[in-house]
């Protein structure tokens, strides 16, 4: 039975490779993982983690052999049986995909990272929060890889073979004229934030795709992070959903939500947790605040689902910049929204139309212009952080 997994494994393993995209996210360059003998990659659905797993594969000089865990056949067998078969056939490592699947997974991995220390073992899930929940001490064996949702400029790279060196958007910007010159850098932007903020664009039905990603975080992946899960429970995360999709003043008040949907403030705490770890939403906290003070900020993860689902166009401004800068500085809500909208690295930020007004802050982020003049920064340009 195993051998047979095992044919079947390395067919499909080379059957991924030869669907290996011609141009692939410029942030795989930067996952240093060569070399990690135990390595967690992880990120939300649809970021490309398996692509990137592949790739690696494709290219190393290590002999990795791929399996995914969700695979009925995987899943109903010991992992620990499965991955010493494969290590016995010859193998250097084993890359395994949704890694929350397989049975007992965590004692398996801490054994199979244990009694084999030559090899390597990569595995992938959509959180980093399974190292969490693992009974077994796996969070010192494993270094940890996260894959962020797509760029502006990944998105120009892989969609249109446009390359573009990596802005700083608040500093350096009187080279912006000559860099997209001869683009028509709106359109381009439009069309990303529209439907491109994961490499599921390729596939075609962007927008379904996206439904189904959601549905599956949802109702396959947080229940195996939140014990006592229940009915009820998933009513709760899609009413969170939908209230941030229509809601023009995205604020955490946790007595109100609680008393909406009739859950107490523990349970509702881990919900919001564990949504935001699976990067369904970006909770921003007010400077010097508690992640759930009363007037944090709470966001889509996702810019693209606001489009998709018919949301506020007014939320999907500032989801697009929290989504961007998070991940190059820290990004709190301003404490008095008189000031500014966000502190970013101590710079104040308002985020807002072409007439908005900069109120203290010190720089304005708008969507309805292409190049910067004095304060004014294009909502475009945050997308080419990384």
């Amino acid at each position: 039975m195993i051998n047979n997994i095992i044919d079947r494994a390395e067919l499909t393993l080379e059957r991924l490779k030869l669907y290996l995209p011609e141009r692939k996210r410029p942030i795989y360059n930067t996952i240093k993982i060569d070399g990690i003998r135990g390595a967690l990659v992880y990120g939300s659905r649809g970021v490309g983690k398996t692509t990137f797993l592949i790739d690696k594969i494709a290219n190393s000089n290590i002999d990795f052999l791929y399996i995914s865990a969700d695979n009925p056949l995987i899943s109903s067998l010991p992992l620990y049986d499965i991955v010493s078969e494969i290590f016995k056939k010859g193998y250097d490592g084993v890359v395994i995909d949704e890694i929350h699947h397989a049975n007992r997974w965590s004692e398996n991995l801490k054994a199979l990272y244990d009694d084999y220390p030559g090899r390597f073992i990569w595995i992938s899930d959509s959180s980093n929060l399974i190292l969490k929940r693992s009974v077994a001490d796996l969070s010192r064996r494993f270094v940890q890889f996260r894959i962020p949702f797509m760029s502006f400029r990944e998105y120009l790279y892989i969609k249109h073979d446009i390359l573009l060196d990596e802005i700083n958007p608040f500093d350096n910007l009187n080279n912006i004229h000559s860099i997209i010159k001869d683009i028509n850098i709106l359109k381009l932007f439009s069309e990303y934030i529209n439907g491109g903020i994961r490499p599921i664009f390729f596939e075609g039905e962007y927008c379904k795709r996206l439904q189904g990603l959601i549905e599956k975080s949802i109702y396959y992946d947080i229940p195996f992070y939140v014990p006592s899960i229940q009915d009820n429970h998933f009513k709760v995360m899609n009413a969170i959903l939908g209230y941030l999709l229509n809601s023009p003043i995205p604020n955490i008040n946790i007595s109100g939500m609680c008393s909406e949907w009739e859950l107490g403030k523990e349970k509702l705490y881990q919900l919001l947790y564990v949504m935001e770890h699976s990067e369904l939403i970006n909770i921003v906290r007010k400077v010097g605040k508690s992640r759930y003070t009363k007037g944090a900020k709470i966001f889509l993860a996702d810019p693209s689902t606001y489009y998709c689902f018919k949301g506020n166009i007014g939320s999907v401004r500032e989801a697009f910049v929290v989504m961007c800068l998070k991940e190059k500085y820290g990004v709190f809500a301003c404490k008095d929204e008189k000031e500014c909208d966000f502190v970013v690295d101590d710079i104040k930020i308002e985020v807002g139309g072409k007439n908005k007004k900069r109120k203290s802050a010190d720089f304005v982020v708008t969507d309805e212009v292409d190049i910067p003049v004095k304060d004014r920064i294009p909502l475009w340009m945050l997308g080419m952080v990384f």
